[in-house]
């Protein structure tokens, strides 16, 4: 079969496997569907081939554009064709990196096994040394996971669902523990014995809103996995109904949902949130606010925290004000020891987002912030916004 048509297919199908933070789009997206833009921590991006081994698959995920009862056309790669269409594209400077995943063909170790042999090929005989994201597929053997492991610098398994009663409810084949659970127990361990294995460290996917479940049970089940099997991050997708699935009929996921399980999995991860703190900024029925940034919600619940005088606050108390980020609480640190903080205009300069953060600090002679812009002789600059968790990158 033609290369190309097998291209434009397995790409196509890729789409639903994410491989960086979603939110806000990448600055000049590619026009081909198989290249992926994925955005660095400190700005720029960079473009990752984004293809599946195969799209045939024996599991019946109610949700998945691939799922076994769907009627659609199935295509497969043999490792030495992919691999020559990697590096074609790299060669001409297209791609700097590769993201491999699959669907499950007869059963998960012999497709994993055509996903290995692929990036061999890549490292061996085109001596490529340049980013590979692989997929473990759930239910792998371990000589499967640890093959993955020395030859990938990010390897994953999709999670898919909080627990055990939500997976039952969007595939009758797969098994939370077994299956997803102990690849990545697997991961931590052969990591544990070589460092220098998956450099970049293992993620993984929830489907936000496939499974009926609440963002308490998404961000319970994401701080377990960051204590127990040290994953690196967590990637959110939220839910769209696809034509000729069980669930075509079903509502979307709102995006702003997805954000939201974003920013507090960053409060988590980046600023070292307890997730006791991160659980005040969910409602009476465990979802976090569409409307309103967690931290914000966390702020305000904690009335008898602020304000905090910029001048004397810990690092971790800074981190607790809305409109500060770790970027700009470091620069506050750092500039104390130089001179105090005596205007808005100062944090400002710093990239606080002083409108947010002004009603929760406190410094001698502090005016309010419109007063401040009156006094000014600046010229007005548009407001910084914290760090968004949605512009951190996938290879980083």
């Amino acid at each position: 079969m033609d290369t190309e048509v097998k291209l434009e297919a397995l790409a196509a199908d890729a789409r639903f496997d994410v491989c960086g933070w979603t939110g806000i789009p990448v600055s000049s997206p590619s026009p081909m569907r198989f290249i992926h833009r994925a955005a660095l921590p400190g700005g720029g991006c960079v473009s990752l081939f984004k293809v599946l081994l195969t799209n045939v698959c024996i599991n019946d995920c109610v949700y998945c554009v691939n799922q076994v009862a769907r009627d659609k056309p199935r295509y497969s790669f043999q490792p030495d064709e992919l691999a020559k269409v990697f590096m074609e594209l790299h060669r001409k400077r297209l791609v700097q990196g590769l993201f491999l995943t699959s669907g499950i063909g007869t059963n998960p170790s012999r497709t994993m096994e055509q996903m290995i042999k692929t990036v061999e090929i890549l490292r061996h005989r085109y001596e490529f040394s340049g980013y590979i994201h692989l997929k473990m597929l759930p239910g792998a053997s371990f000589d499967c996971i640890e093959a993955g492991c020395r030859l990938a610098n990010r390897v994953s398994v999709n999670i898919e669902a909080p627990t055990v009663q939500h997976l039952a409810r969007l595939s009758t084949r797969k098994d939370l523990y077994q299956g997803i659970l102990e690849p990545m127990q697997w991961v931590k361990r052969l990591k544990a014995k070589d460092e220098s294995l998956v450099p970049s460290g293992q993620t993984t996917q929830f489907v936000v809103g496939a499974a009926g479940e609440t963002d308490r049970d998404i961000l319970r089940t994401t701080e377990a996995l960051y204590h127990d099997i040290s994953l690196r991050r967590a990637y959110f997708s939220a839910f769209h109904p696809i034509p000729g699935t069980r669930l075509e009929e079903a509502r979307p996921t709102p995006p702003r949902r997805e954000n939201r399980l974003y920013q507090a999995d960053w409060l988590l991860r980046v600023y070292g949130f307890p997730y006791q703190e991160v659980e005040l900024a969910l409602g009476d029925r465990g979802n976090l606010s569409l409307s309103q940034n967690p931290k914000l919600v966390i702020a305000r619940k904690q009335p008898w925290l602020f304000p905090v005088d910029i001048n004397k606050a810990s690092y971790e108390e800074l981190l607790r004000v809305p409109g500060i980020g770790p970027t700009s609480a470091q620069r506050i640190v750092q500039a104390r020891k130089e001179h105090s903080i005596y205007a808005l205009s100062q944090l400002r300069k710093m990239r606080v987002v002083v409108k947010q953060a002004a009603p929760y600090i406190w410094f001698q002679g502090m005016l309010t912030w419109e007063r401040e812009k009156q006094l000014s002789f600046l010229p007005e600059l548009e407001e910084e916004t914290e760090p968004e968790p949605t512009l951190a990158g996938a290879v980083g």
